[in-house]
């Protein structure tokens, strides 16, 4: 069966939780037998792959433009697909899902995962919002089947569109690789159990504004002793938000590490004190999973998808209060460094592929059986 993914600004090593996604679940469809080809965007990749680890990679030219990049590669990976003889096109995220009706017309067979309502993101304004909700309800309305990344998008696409069928399969996690890089430690100027870790796209929905008016506080108050606040990283877009944010971490001493995967990313998850995450929008942040699987202490809002995850209630604070966020941050400075024990069994990739496989077998055969 021959799979081609759009939806994606690529992979390997391209910053995003949809490409952290499908970088992770893609490698193991194809180890299932599954003839699998990512649609990559050439702006966000230069490394010449034509193939990793048994996926092909389709480059296609896509304007660097954030209000228009995603619908025009979109619209040409389908004709794409079209020629590829694809028995499926999985269309991935709510904006690329507008062109689902059109691919239908094409005769072809879609999958489409939503990973949030990305209308609720800041950084967009009414008429992008109008587009994505538009693009949620084609997809919702028009995809031969339809996968969701939690709970919380299967009630939405129950209630607003009376899709009755979506398959629940959540983000996953690798298994920890635990790593010690005391030289990048002392290019950034950090010490092992002395810092506490976010990571995540420098955009205005994930509240990082709010961590370092929190951080910003307790060094006031004399709170933070030899803590430090490490931020890994970045924007895909620069501009105002962005610019501000890196500006103000700088002004207080908070450590910015831009964005990093590999070896790097596992020395901070393996050494940090916790890990924040003040979110106002998420779908099922992988980020937050990959902490988690490090066993770290996590401080989040409480938001429903971070509640959906059922984390203790002295995990959470309330979205927007950076005085909660604050004492959070500050018993966690108090007390003794240690790690806690989660519940990661349904966030296994592979456990998480097979499910996905199913799905595209039975999109095929609901084909076959009408012929």
């Amino acid at each position: 069966m021959h799979i081609v993914v759009t939806g994606t600004r690529g992979i390997p090593n391209v910053m995003g939780g949809v490409e952290t996604h499908c970088e992770e679940l893609y490698p193991r469809v194809a180890e299932r037998g599954f003839n699998v080809d990512v649609i990559r965007r050439k702006s966000y990749v230069n490394d010449g792959l034509k193939e990793w680890k048994g996926v092909g990679l389709v480059d296609i030219h896509s304007p660097k433009r954030k209000a228009f990049e995603a619908i025009i590669h979109t619209f040409l990976a389908i004709l794409k697909a079209k020629r590829l003889h694809a028995d499926i096109i999985h269309i991935h995220a709510i904006g690329p899902a507008l062109l689902v009706p059109f691919a239908r017309l094409l005769g072809m067979k879609v999958v489409f995962t939503s990973h949030g309502s990305d209308y609720n993101r800041e950084k967009w304004g009414k008429g992008a919002k109008a587009m994505l909700k538009l693009g949620e309800r084609c997809g919702a309305c028009c995809a031969n089947e339809v996968i969701v990344i939690s709970h919380e998008i299967d009630h939405l696409m129950r209630s607003k569109y009376h899709r009755n069928d979506c398959h629940v399969i959540p983000n996953g996690v690798s298994q920890p690789i635990h790593y010690n890089d005391d030289d990048y430690f002392k290019t950034l100027g950090i010490e092992r159990k002395k810092f506490i870790l976010a990571m995540c796209r420098f955009v205005p929905e994930k509240n990082l504004h709010h961590l370092i008016e929190a951080y910003k506080l307790l060094k006031a108050q004399n709170q933070v002793a030899d803590i430090q606040l490490v931020i890994a990283g970045d924007s895909d877009f620069e501009d105002e938000y962005s610019t501000s944010l890196k500006k103000k971490a700088k002004e207080n001493g908070i450590v910015l590490t831009g964005f990093i995967k590999g070896a790097k990313l596992q020395s901070l998850l393996t050494h940090a004190r916790c890990y924040v995450l003040p979110s106002s929008h998420e779908g099922l942040p992988i980020g937050l999973l990959e902490a988690m699987s490090y066993e770290l202490p996590v401080i989040v809002s409480d938001i429903p998808p971070h509640q959906e995850m059922g984390l203790d209630e002295s995990c959470y604070f309330h979205l927007g209060d950076i005085n909660e966020l604050a004492r959070q941050i500050q018993r966690n400075i108090e007390s003794e460094y240690h790690h806690v024990e989660y519940d990661m069994g349904k966030y296994n990739w592979d456990h998480i592929a097979n499910q996905v496989c199913d799905v595209y077998n039975q999109c095929l055969k609901q084909r076959e059986s009408k012929r």
